[in-house]
């Protein structure tokens, strides 16, 4: 059988199996969203090489600041938590048992790729420098690895606030969202208005649970009916005007990631930019809707999404590996454009984006062994027990190795 004719069949095989009551646009944004992940982190990070051979973390935006724009696009976790907020509520509804059970069910979904990433990893860094990758490659690597997972850490506790968001928006509507706004206001005017030397660093964190509550809220009255055109039009218009003067008149930072150097950052905490930007965003998606789901109509674009989300947590975790699959062999031959090299040119933007079907195929063929991490644990056995003990302690030991505590 050829490979259109395969493809073909395959697409047949997954629309047949998809129910009728499927969302599918809700499907859609999210592998949208999860796939501007790994693009952001390839196209927006590299590396350099110093004199030993180890490679060290490096942004292109440190060289190119008008490509601050692409990280607009790119930074698309406002959707994520979107719609991870409407299929809570679905799945919330539908729940089988106690909320306590329900919750527990959604964290192991949620664990068990991260301990699997983990523990792999902490097998590897002792095999790796046997085989004379240098420490700082090492140290570089679990540093990108254990990054995307604090999106994990922050979902699962949005997540358990889910029945407090249900009756939030049942009670305020599309307004629930409204007081996490005014409160990241409130600490970004403490961080950087004219008390700001007077306010102890530590005061960012404030941002973190409001800043990422902000659009799962906003995705559970959606999934409450309590968000529509005209609500999703308000946030789109509302969303793009804050964003305008947010850059213009209060001068944030444009891009929506770390820069290496810069005193002032949008993400890790989110600032109000990225709340201004995840309405704007969500506005869109809830106002495209329709339009999407009878797209996705089409089994050849169906299916494509079928397989991203059956494999969300293995991308995420696994596809900064793919760059490093990459990199670390690539730090033993030299300078290598667009992988080893700095990323100071206009030649390293286009190597880079030569090398992205690369990174793609990596992660595919990393993802065919590890995706089985994302399935349930067997349990009842004292095999079973041991591994999953294993697993976590090789996890807790990567995660020191990482933070740099070790």
């Amino acid at each position: 059988m050829s490979a259109p004719a395969a493809l073909t069949k395959l697409a047949a095989r997954v629309e047949a199996g998809t129910p009728a009551h499927r969302d599918r646009a809700v499907d859609g944004l999210r592998a949208l969203a999860l796939l501007a992940v790994p693009t952001g982190h390839w196209l927006l990070g590299g590396f350099t090489r110093d004199g030993s051979g180890a490679l060290h973390n490096a942004s292109p935006l440190s060289a190119f600041g008008f490509l601050a724009p692409a990280s607009w696009i790119l930074q698309m976790l406002g959707i994520f938590f979107l719609v991870g907020g409407y299929a809570s509520v679905l799945s919330y509804r539908r729940r089988p048992a106690t909320t306590a059970a329900w919750l527990r069910g959604r964290i192991a979904r949620l664990g068990r790729p991260v301990l699997g990433v983990t523990a792999v990893w902490a097998l590897l860094i002792p095999v790796l420098r046997t085989l004379g990758v240098p420490g700082d490659t090492l140290r570089t690597g679990a540093t990108l690895v254990i990054q995307p997972l604090w999106f994990v850490g922050v979902y699962l506790v949005v997540t358990a606030l889910t029945p407090y968001c249900v009756a939030a928006a049942r009670r305020m509507g599309g307004w629930a969202a409204a007081p996490l706004l005014g409160a990241v206001a409130v600490t970004d005017f403490l961080r950087y208005g004219p008390y700001a030397e007077a306010v102890p660093s530590w005061l960012s964190v404030l941002n973190i649970l409001p800043g990422w509550l902000f659009a799962y809220q906003l995705g559970v009255s959606w999934g409450e009916g309590r968000i529509g055109r005209r609500g999703a039009r308000l946030l789109l218009a509302g969303g793009a005007v804050l964003f305008a003067v947010l850059l213009v008149v209060f001068h944030y930072p444009a891009s929506m990631v770390g820069v290496p150097g810069e005193t002032r950052t949008n993400s890790h905490p989110p600032s109000l930019l990225v709340l201004a930007l995840a309405a704007a965003q969500s506005g869109a998606a809830i106002l495209l809707h329709g339009r999407i789901g009878r797209l996705l109509r089409r089994p050849a674009l169906w299916a494509p999404v079928v397989v991203i989300n059956l494999s969300a947590m293995t991308i995420l975790c696994w596809h900064q590996t793919a760059l490093l699959a990459a990199a670390v062999p690539a730090s033993f031959l030299g300078g290598v454009p667009g992988l080893t090299t700095g990323p100071v040119t206009a030649g390293w933007i286009l190597a880079r984006v030569a090398w992205m079907p690369v990174f793609a195929g990596l992660l595919v063929l990393i993802a065919r062994r590890t995706r089985h991490f994302e399935s349930p644990w067997r349990t009842g056995t004292r095999t079973s027990h041991a591994r999953r003990v294993a697993a976590g302690v090789l996890a807790a030991g990567f995660a020191v190795f990482a933070l740099g505590w070790a």
